[in-house]
């Protein structure tokens, strides 16, 4: 069986993958632009200094966004998604704004060196959404954006271990939690 392309990610994507603005959903000038950054950790509690992630968020009105051009940013149009990757110190940012309440989160995939494939997870923007209610208090917190001073949110990533950040799976996508 040959492997999929989620299995042979490999450290390579940093070359192939990142494109001019990749991480920007909106202009860092635009009105209602945050931030959402954070580290990812291995189950160490070192930061992963080559994962890629992608967001995937619906717009301030809470509607998913269908535009075409995920790839081309011209500035005016919200895709509602972005790829970046982590720096040296395993820190990634998205300049973004912040999904409306009907879909209150970001979808977040991870791609790292030693994952058989991608891991999904999300970055809600407060603990008491409904899909967080069946959660244990541990797994709720992973799956929380911290809003910081200014109105950034910072979500970190631990791929392992005892802060482990939750994980969730979707039918065709293998077998996380």
């Amino acid at each position: 069986m040959n492997p999929t392309p989620g299995q042979t990610i490999g450290p390579f994507y940093g070359y192939a993958l990142p494109y001019p603005g990749d991480h920007e959903l909106v202009p860092p000038d635009h009105p209602a632009a945050i931030r959402l950054h954070g580290t990812v950790f291995d189950g160490g509690g070192a930061p992963v200094p080559d994962a890629l992630l992608e967001i995937r968020q619906a717009g301030p009105d809470g509607a998913v966004p269908t535009v075409d051009g995920s790839i081309r940013r011209d500035g005016t149009r919200f895709t509602g998604w972005g790829r970046c990757g982590t720096d040296q110190d395993g820190h990634y940012a998205f300049t973004t704004v912040e999904p409306g309440p009907a879909a209150p989160f970001f979808a977040v995939v991870v791609f790292a060196r030693g994952l058989l494939d991608r891991l999904f997870t999300r970055a809600y923007l407060a603990a008491d959404a409904p899909f967080l209610a069946a959660l244990d208090a541990r797994e709720r917190a992973t799956l929380v954006a911290v809003r910081e001073p200014g109105g950034d949110r910072r979500f970190d990533i631990h791929l392992q271990g005892e802060r482990q950040t939750t994980f969730l799976s979707f039918p065709r996508h293998g077998t996380h939690r």
